[in-house]
């Protein structure tokens, strides 16, 4: 709340930006940036109840003229290769001065694409090899339907199957058969294994933060 709050104070001193919302978690951002269908939305990647990866998606579906950028404390290549499939409009490592966050903000409402300096960087330094990397890039996160990675955050949130199923709108037995779907899909046959999986795959950490401009 207090990152959230100083970067809108902040931004806002700019004088052509203004901001017209905030959401503390991946839900609300969504249902914001259907009510609001912002400009431009600044996003960070981790955040409770829906991640920034999964609400990015849901929210280009709704609102594709929005540019998002992404505020991420990861620089790993397979999140920004994640949130480039994805349409996102840039990649930005929370170390990122406030100065360059305006410049990248101008940009993506221009339609530009933007990347943190180093991040820039090392995607013209990159190289054509293909590589067989740990994390998002050589995970079955992609296989996963939208719903599929809503219930996975919240298992791995330690939601019981009560609480998903009213948090999502469903009954408990879909709950479960989302349970069973992710098993079979990840190979993997117990909830610590999808929690560790679900942090690996950047679908959870533990500080969350997002502003909506």
């Amino acid at each position: 709340m207090i990152v959230r709050e100083g970067l809108r104070s902040i931004l806002e001193l700019e004088g052509d930006i203004e901001v017209v919302g905030q959401a503390q978690d991946g839900r609300q951002a969504v249902e914001l940036a259907k009510k609001l269908l912002p400009d431009v939305i600044v996003m960070d990647i981790a955040m409770p109840l829906l991640n920034g990866l999964e609400a990015t998606r849901q929210i280009l579906k709704i609102a594709p003229a929005t540019r998002i950028l992404i505020l991420s404390a990861h620089s790993d290549e397979a999140y920004v290769e994640q949130v480039m499939a994805l349409g996102g409009a840039g990649y930005l490592i929370k170390q990122t001065s406030l100065l360059i966050l305006a410049k990248a903000i101008r940009e993506a409402s221009s339609g530009k694409a933007f990347f943190s300096p180093s991040i820039a960087k090392h995607l013209r330094d990159k190289d054509q090899k293909s590589r067989n990397r740990e994390g998002l890039h050589s995970m079955k996160i992609v296989q996963l339907t939208s719903r599929e990675v809503e219930v996975l955050q919240l298992i791995a949130e330690g939601k019981a199957n009560k609480e998903t199923a009213a948090e999502l709108g469903i009954s408990i037995k879909t709950v479960e058969k989302h349970r069973q779907a992710l098993m079979e899909k990840l190979n993997i046959h117990d909830i610590a294994s999808l929690t560790r999986y679900a942090i690996s795959a950047g679908i959870i950490e533990n500080s969350v933060q997002l502003t909506i401009i």
